[in-house]
């Protein structure tokens, strides 16, 4: 080869990868003004319609909206305390029903199982398939298994932390065994050097070098869970006007009441959902900014 053929073939190289292809011509240029555009349109879209939410439901920002209940009576003074408790109940039952098995599942997939095997692999196949599924899939899945325990009335706590806790059982195993493929082999091969055992190192070693990325994607699921209204919809949740006391109670949430009142024609209500709106809107975002706090405190550069 010539040495302007090599010089050319390093220069590709190069560009391919860093990613710094300095070509400019016209088709180039008119694919990258089309993805900017496309960004800017769907940032100034969401925008827009945020803006507007919080215009709607600006009169409404007021104590009664979380201290008083749903009321057909005096519709200005309507507020949303059962479904904010509800909301609280359910998230705090599938957080107690779907983490423990999530990231009991993920270790034994990642640390434990041979991947080797049939079982395993249709294991592996289902997860990945399950993580796509739309969420009312969950709701019939929840109902039957409702259904299969006794239950006549299946829209209670325990009917929605089933539902939504199947929801993000598979985003929890999923994110918690790429934490736990983040930490590096040689962690554990040091600790079985010095005589423990695998579930000692997985348990004292691995488990706590993978705390941020697992907490990171335990608490983006449950973000995800909080706006579900398809699953709670299908179970039979419903407007109720007290607060629930154990799982077996009747209980209401967020995103059912606000897609309650979002279609009513009376305009106080629709006014009270767009405040619902912002209200779970900012639930999610303190959420999230857990999430990145936790991933950033406790994350390790190895």
């Amino acid at each position: 080869m010539s040495l302007a053929g090599t010089t050319a073939a390093r220069v590709t190289a190069s560009s391919f990868a860093t990613g710094k292809n300095k070509d400019r011509n016209p088709a180039s240029l008119i694919f990258l003004s089309a993805l900017w555009f496309s960004l800017f349109f769907g940032v100034m879209v969401l925008a827009a319609l945020i803006l507007d939410t919080v215009v709607d439901g600006s009169s409404r920002f007021d104590a009664n909206l979380v201290t008083q209940y749903e009321s057909t009576v005096r519709k200005d003074e309507t507020g949303f305390r059962a479904g904010i408790l509800g909301t609280l109940w359910l998230m705090l039952s599938t957080a107690l029903m779907a983490i423990p098995i999530g990231i009991a599942t993920a270790v034994y997939l990642e640390e434990f199982a041979n991947s080797r095997t049939w079982f395993n692999k249709l294991i592996e196949v289902n997860l990945q398939n399950l993580a796509a599924i739309p969420s009312i899939i969950y709701g019939l899945l929840a109902a039957a298994i409702m259904g299969l325990l006794g239950f006549t009335f299946k829209g209670i706590v325990l009917g929605g932390a089933i539902a939504l806790g199947l929801l993000i059982l598979p985003v929890i195993v999923i994110t918690t065994r790429e934490a736990l493929r983040a930490v590096p082999s040689e962690i554990r091969e040091g600790s079985l050097a010095l005589g423990a055992t695998v579930w000692q190192t997985t348990w004292r070693q691995t488990l706590p070098s993978a705390i941020a990325g697992i907490a990171t994607g335990t608490i983006l699921g449950l973000s995800r869970a909080i706006g579900e209204a398809a699953p709670l919809v299908v179970l039979g949740v419903a407007t109720v006007r007290f607060d629930p006391t154990t799982i077996l109670d009747k209980a209401t949430a967020l995103p059912v009441q606000v897609y309650n009142l979002a279609s009513a024609p009376q305009d106080e209500l629709r006014q009270a959902a767009s405040a619902a709106i912002v209200l779970l809107l900012v639930l999610i975002l303190v959420m999230n900014g857990l999430a990145i706090f936790i991933r950033n405190k406790f994350q390790r550069s190895w």
